[in-house]
């Protein structure tokens, strides 16, 4: 299993080891004590899956605020997704940088996004399923998202198209007028 540092430091592409024979293949998609080698310390605790039966759909920007903040691994076991990271902890060098990575059945990548760090995915195919795991359980009341589109972040999500969003996703602000209580700590 290899983690790669991406532009933004603290998020990952973790690439886990295929073995594949006449049969198929096996992939650890996650190791504790392979990720701990690596200097990566996170103690999971909810797993979520998500489905979008159509091309084009986008779930995003969420986050969870602190005390509740989320660390996810995301990985997409069906289809193809474009999978976004974006940094949202004032005072960090990094801050509304935002770094993307195609995810697939096919490519078995995995992106690791911590805390202080909003999270989309547009699917670039029908049928599509995400998985990801959580170090910290939904708390409904510390849910939090910002405008997928939203001009100083500048995302640039692969399709252009009109995309199809949840109610909550089209009616997210703009990053300035977020709730958002995350702070950089060199």
């Amino acid at each position: 299993m290899k983690l790669t540092e991406t532009t933004l430091p603290g998020v990952f592409i973790v690439e886990p080891a295929v073995f594949g024979d006449h049969r198929g293949w096996f992939m650890e998609t996650f190791s504790d004590a392979k990720f701990r080698e690596q200097g990566v310390d996170i103690t999971f605790v909810q797993d979520n899956q998500s489905y979008s039966a159509v091309k084009g759909t986008l779930r995003g920007l969420h986050y969870q605020l602190n005390p509740k903040a989320q660390t996810k691994i995301v990985r997409c076991t069906r289809g193809v997704i474009f999978d976004v990271a974006v940094d949202i902890r004032q005072g960090s060098p990094t801050y509304r940088k935002w770094f993307g990575i195609e995810l697939s059945e096919e490519n078995k990548k995995q992106l690791l996004i911590p805390k202080g760090f909003a999270h989309g995915f547009m699917t670039l195919t029908e049928n599509v399923e995400v998985q990801y795991k959580c170090d910290e359980m939904y708390a409904a009341e510390c849910d939090g998202g910002i405008l997928w589109n939203d001009p100083t972040i500048g995302v640039e999500w692969p399709l252009h198209v009109a995309p199809i969003l949840s109610g909550k996703d089209e009616r997210a602000p703009l990053l300035r007028d977020a709730n958002h209580n995350f702070t950089y700590d060199r």
